[in-house]
């Protein structure tokens, strides 16, 4: 299993799971479609959302070692 990182882009980690979508939603990363997805990291994201990205990865990681 690939371990998700901050470095990764927002995309590139809904294209390993759809069900991912729910967590960058609930931790107010709304815009999974727009441009930026497919461009910023998720420590971008984080900062420009003001998101702590090490918590939002974390659960990403929980989500994909649950399946």
């Amino acid at each position: 299993m690939t371990k998700i990182t901050k470095e990764m882009t927002i995309m590139d980690v809904l294209k390993m799971d759809q069900g991912l979508a729910e967590i960058f939603m609930k931790h107010g990363l709304h815009c999974l479609g727009c441009p930026g997805a497919t461009m910023e990291s998720i420590e971008d994201a984080g900062k420009v959302h003001g998101i702590d990205s090490d918590k939002l990865v974390a659960e990403l990681n929980e989500y994909m070692e649950s399946k």
